[in-house]
Formats: structure tokens, C-alpha cells, sequence
């Protein structure tokens, strides 16, 4: 599961739901997996979305964070037993125990670009950075996306936020992406998800960035009304 539903349009679940999610695979033993691939390495203010909310996955598989987006790199963190039941058993040294693997794997440009990137980002704080603008954004967000016309739904978290539109109908989507294209030629980066525009900046932003994103999704959104 994702702790927060990314590519669906920044769906936060419901107050509890992890830990709960968490007790019943402990109950039934079954395996917890986080996909971390947009919550993981800053973006929700904390290292991973299991540090947001506080519960621990038995694997967790991150990618384009760690290395900024610059070069494709994935990878699964995993706990201890998961980890001893595939490497640690009675087989000869010379069999390999989990034989899986991929053509690029390890590629040392990406392992490179991959700790350059950790290295900078603990260098420059942009973890604690992430989660300061992150209330500036959804400040912003929902000051100024409530009340406007086919508005159904504004929500933020992190340094990432969202507002839902309502559907034309007979076009589901429509409104979300002439919006997305008059942004764009407005030199604003959007990304529609069904009837949902989503914003997630670079942890590099600053008020004024904030400020113009808001304001011309804002603007958008009127003209699409």
C-alpha cells in the first residue's frame, strides 16, 4: 500500500487506518509492504511515510527520490527475518539463495547519483525544509481554493497538495486537464489525475514559487469553471 495514495491524486487515509492495516497482517501474518516511491525520502517532511505516521512496514521499496529524479535507481528495505530467511540458510556458500536480479543492477552512476543526492539533502536539512513548506502550501491551498466554483474537495500534506473538481458531465477528466494545459502555458507544472489537480514542488521552493503556482492554478480554475 501507499501510505498516502500518490499517482490517485494525494488521498490520505482515514485517521488510524496504518496502524490498524498493521495489527491485522500481524494477527493473520501476513506481510505489510510500503510503496514509497512518492512519500519516501522527504517529501512528506520525514524520511519515509512510515515515520509520518508512525508505523513500521516489513519491506519498503523506494526509487526516483533517491536520486533526484536524475537517473532511474530502485531498491526494497526490508526487516531483519525477511532478510536472514533469504540469505541466511543451510546451503552451500557457493549457491546463491535468492537468485533474482535485473541487468543494470547496482549500475555505480546511479549508486553514485543516489548518494550524492542523500548527501545534499541531509547537508541542507531539505527533510525539515520539505515539511516547513509543506505547511505553507496547504496554507495557501485551502485559503484560496475554498469557495471556488467546481470545487469539490482541497487537501494537502506534506509538501505536496490537491484540489478536486467536479466532473463535466459526460467528460470525466476534461476540467482537470484544460486546466492542466492552461498552466502550462502560463509556466506552471501541474499534473492532472482524473477530475483532481495535483502540486508537488521541489523541496527547493520558496514562498514566492508557492505563491504563483496557487495563483495561477487559482486563475485556472475560475476560467474552467
Amino acid at each position: 500500500v501507499e501510505p498516502v495514495a500518490g499517482s490517485a491524486g494525494w488521498y490520505q487515509p482515514p485517521q488510524g487506518y496504518l496502524k490498524r492495516l498493521r495489527e491485522i497482517c500481524d494477527k493473520h501474518g501476513i506481510l505489510l509492504i510500503f510503496d514509497e516511491v512518492i512519500t519516501g525520502f522527504g517529501r512528506m517532511g520525514t524520511n519515509f511515510g512510515a515515520d509520518y505516521y508512525g508505523v513500521v512496514p516489513d519491506m519498503l521499496n523506494f526509487a526516483k527520490c533517491v536520486t533526484n529524479g536524475v537517473i532511474p535507481l530502485g531498491g526494497v528495505i526490508c526487516r531483519d527475518k525477511l532478510y536472514d530467511a533469504m540469505m541466511k540458510t543451510e546451503a552451500p556458500e557457493h549457491v546463491i539463495e535468492f537468485f533474482h536480479g535485473y541487468t543494470y543492477s547496482g549500475h555505480p552512476v546511479a549508486c553514485a547519483a543516489a548518494i550524492a543526492t542523500l548527501e545534499l539533502m541531509k547537508q541542507e536539512n531539505l527533510f525539515q525544509r520539505a515539511g516547513e513548506m509543506g505547511k505553507v502550501l496547504g496554507n495557501a491551498f485551502h485559503s484560496t481554493f475554498k469557495g471556488l466554483p467546481n470545487v469539490i474537495g482541497i487537501r494537502s500534506l506534506g509538501l505536496a497538495a490537491a484540489v478536486e473538481l467536479a466532473p463535466i458531465v459526460g467528460s470525466p477528466g476534461k476540467r482537470a486537464y484544460d486546466i492542466f494545459l492552461d498552466c502550462f502555458k502560463n509556466g506552471v507544472l501541474v499534473r492532472p489525475a482524473g477530475d483532481t489537480v495535483v502540486i508537488a514542488p521541489p523541496f527547493i521552493v520558496e514562498k514566492s514559487h508557492i505563491d504563483k503556482l496557487v495563483n495561477t492554478l487559482a486563475d485556472s480554475v475560475r476560467k474552467h469553471a
